[in-house]
């Protein structure tokens, strides 16, 4: 997969990613708007450039409060994500999966899981949504997506995420060609169990 190319797809007016990007930042937005005062600590796994968090936190009124971890495999998407982010926000070269990426740094009020799900395992996916007690503090949330071809997992991920003591705050409708959830963690985080590595990519997804 040329990732490269991938992404400039968010470029092209009406494309399904630049309609999920704009669906993920309204809701990265609306996250924001309900943080607490004070720090507003953020991770982002599989980041790419960084545009869901970085074009966001350009105008937004907490924008300052915001510290993030950005982790993304693909040396030259980093480089760009590095370019324009703000001195609070850390962007690492590195593979995304290893939850040693985020020592320090969770649990966090905002998590981003955009463009893993539709690349990994179903129970990879089971494996990631499990390990976000670990990530999130109690009231923050988790924006992800996946598609919604058939076999839809759609529903099933979020029964998932509902298990584990989140509570479905938003989901896009099945007909506007890309899935965005958005979750809020109702329980009491974990520690983080570092040395683990939650999805490994495989061939052919979207």
């Amino acid at each position: 997969m040329d990732w490269r190319a991938w992404h400039a797809k968010y470029d092209v007016p009406g494309s399904e990613l630049s309609r999920r990007l704009a669906a993920v930042q309204e809701q990265v937005r609306a996250a924001l708007d309900r943080a607490p005062a004070g720090p507003v600590p953020v991770v982002s796994l599989c980041a790419g450039q960084g545009r869901d968090l970085l074009e966001v936190i350009e105008d937004h009124p907490r924008g300052a409060d915001v510290h993030a971890r950005l982790v993304e495999l693909d040396p030259e998407l980093a480089a760009t994500a590095r370019e324009r982010a703000p001195d609070q926000v850390d962007v690492i070269t590195g593979d995304a999966s290893l939850t040693d990426q985020y020592d320090g740094m969770v649990p966090a009020e905002l998590v981003l899981l955009c463009g893993i799900f539709g690349n990994v395992s179903d129970a990879d996916i089971k494996r990631t949504v499990q390990a976000m007690p670990q990530f999130c503090r109690t009231g923050g949330t988790v924006i992800w997506t996946r598609h919604r071809e058939d076999p839809d997992l759609v529903p099933t991920i979020c029964d998932w995420f509902e298990a584990r003591g989140f509570e479905r705050v938003w989901l896009s409708d099945r007909d506007a060609g890309f899935g965005v959830g958005v979750h809020r963690f109702t329980g009491v985080a974990e520690p983080l169990v570092t040395g683990q590595s939650l999805f490994s990519f495989v061939p052919g997804g979207a």
